[in-house]
């Protein structure tokens, strides 16, 4: 098996030599004999060229130097042809899209261009001309998709790293089929400049592993707002956090477990469970029919309008060019009207209210990845019932503007893959990215601080997401971690404001309470000028962590405290928030 992203940047780091890691890739490749995985690959020499133009001093600058990828085949690679599986839309793109220009511009290494569901509609990975990719951990098995040759590259281990694309599921729905990590990024957090879209307002490029250090290093390379794509987002990432105890986590009720009957899924589901449990979460049934109602949205409703545009002059000019199962479900777009748009966005909206309260409880959902795995066989005699099953945990994330990260689980019975998905609101995908670390027991790269960088603490309005984070990022800050303090301090909401601030104050052994944090940098310059502009009775001391580090931080002067409310209990400003 190739090594995971993490094993190769190490071994890069230690002075391996890149192009002997590109040369095992072809050959892997070539060895594995499975003509369906890729449609194109990139001409070996030039891969070597790529990695030899590699300057060794980039070797710990570079977050992805040296690390080999492949790209679904409906995403745009500058001298290689986009097909979307299908000869008669294929296509020589004059650039490529740009989380291909900001993968290599870390030091990644394209190889190739893998296999798909034609215009990536199918969770199942059987529609496509180029042939069905071969499940390598359990041939009888769909590989799933409809980003199949992706999945079955890393699982075949002739990748490390692979992008795919995700509207209903399919970076979450292969990964469980072949045992991956799967990152379904945040909406508009990841730029789709230069990707063939299947519906526009719901795509995202996901990310397929076996590492989550290796799925989250690429998140945080293609991360960022792209001008060029009308779909970007500035988004504010929240940080990332452990498995801490008594985290809240949701599961599904009773009521709400859906397995099709396969007793084997339901208790590698149960396994997982018990590893949570065991790892000191508190797992909270809940009813999952508003999010049920919201996945029937998206094939039974006019979202499938979406797949129609994307494709329509093909459509209109050479009908017979597409898969007969795709151009099945695609012409279903001629059932709804505007009319019908309107009145699925307003229940949309009325859904996403009844949801949204759910986040407040929990920090993050758990589900199965999949209720249970389909055979060829299966796929073959039900098309599209069985694609439809696949999807049963997977159609609501992206309608609901979530993010997602498919982990695997504890195997089944026979000894084939299962999994998991955490699921958060938009803009935690660190947060999943540090739970699924802690559920599989890997422990992700800590923070690396820049060079001539000062790091401190904050602990009120300048974290993630809040309203004076802006004075630390336009200042050229950088997230490190989350923390929490020593069990020595007290927090109090200071009175005034807007905006409202707290006043972390050091107290005896044993009359405080560990508060919870977050460790940001600045440069040298921009940190004395932000320390000059801080209002009394705040400043910047020396804080105690709860590991024992003693860093700089926000603290505040005893006089502060008068007429201030003792906040100790809620643990941090953001659960304080969260209750006012």
């Amino acid at each position: 098996m190739m090594a995971t992203v993490a094993e190769i940047l190490a071994a890069h780091r230690g002075g391996a030599d890149p192009q002997a890691t590109v040369r095992d890739c072809y050959a892997r490749i070539r060895g594995h004999g499975d003509p369906a995985a890729f449609i194109t690959l990139r001409p070996e020499p030039e891969a070597l060229a790529a990695a030899a133009s590699l300057a060794p001093g980039d070797r710990e600058r570079l977050p992805l130097f040296g690390v080999p990828f492949a790209v679904k085949d409906n995403i745009d690679v500058a001298g290689l042809p986009t097909t979307a599986a299908c000869h008669a839309f294929a296509r020589m793109p004059a650039h490529s899209a740009e989380v291909v220009r900001r993968l290599e511009a870390a030091g990644a290494i394209l190889v190739g261009k893998t296999n798909l569901d034609q215009f990536a509609t199918g969770l199942v990975g059987v529609r496509s001309p180029y042939g069905v990719p071969r499940n390598p951990r359990v041939p009888d098995w769909v590989p799933g998709g409809s980003s199949s040759g992706s999945a079955v590259a890393v699982a075949a281990g002739l990748v490390p790293l692979a992008l795919g694309t995700d509207t209903a599921g399919s970076g979450r729905v292969p990964a469980a089929l072949n045992g991956l990590v799967g990152l379904k990024p945040s909406l508009g957090l990841v730029s789709t400049a230069g990707v063939v879209p299947a519906c526009r307002t719901l795509d995202v490029v996901s990310i397929f592993t076996r590492d989550v250090a290796g799925a989250k290093a690429a998140l945080e390379v293609m991360a960022g707002h792209d001008p060029d794509d009308a779909y970007s987002r500035r988004l504010a990432l929240a940080p990332g956090g452990a498995l801490a105890p008594g985290m809240r986590l949701a599961v599904p009720d009773r009521a709400s477990r859906v397995f099709l009957g396969d007793a084997m899924a339901e208790a590698a589901f149960d396994a997982a469970l018990a590893r949570l449990e065991e790892q000191g979460a508190e797992l909270v049934p809940v009813d999952l029919a508003p999010f049920f109602a919201v996945a029937r949205l998206l094939y039974e409703g006019p979202w499938v309008a979406e797949r129609y545009a994307a494709v329509e002059d093909l459509l209109v000019r050479d009908p017979d060019a597409l898969h007969p199962v795709t151009r099945q479900i695609i012409s279903q777009a001629s059932r709804h009207d505007a009319v019908a748009a309107f009145k699925a966005f307003y229940r949309l909206a009325e859904l996403k209210r009844q949801t949204e309260g759910l986040w407040d409880r929990v920090a993050a959902m758990v589900v199965p990845s999949i209720p249970r795995p389909v055979t060829l066989a299966e796929i073959e005699a039900e098309p599209v019932l069985r694609n439809s099953e696949l999807g049963t945990y997977t159609n609501f994330v992206n309608l609901l503007d979530l993010a997602a990260l498919a982990v695997p689980g504890p195997l089944r019975a026979d000894g084939n893959p299962a999994g998991i998905t955490l699921v958060a609101p938009s803009g935690q995908d660190r947060r999943l990215a540090s739970l699924g670390a802690a559920f599989l027991g890997e422990a992700l790269p800590g923070p690396t601080m820049p060079e001539g960088f000062v790091p401190f603490l904050a602990v009120g309005a300048h974290l993630a997401g809040l309203p004076l984070n802006p004075q630390i990022t336009s200042a050229g800050g950088v997230f490190l971690e989350e923390v929490r303090t020593a069990p020595d301090y007290r927090f109090y909401a200071l009175p005034g404001g807007p905006p409202h601030r707290p006043g972390l104050i050091r107290v005896a052994p044993g009359t405080g309470a560990p508060i919870t944090g977050e460790i940001w940098a600045l440069p040298e310059a921009a940190f004395g000028r932000f320390v000059a502009a801080i209002p009394a009775p705040l400043g910047i001391g020396k804080v105690v962590l709860e590991d024992g580090r003693v860093v700089c931080g926000f603290a505040c002067e005893g006089i502060g405290i008068e007429g201030a409310q003792d906040i100790t209990g809620f643990g941090g400003w953001k659960a304080y928030l969260a209750s006012v």
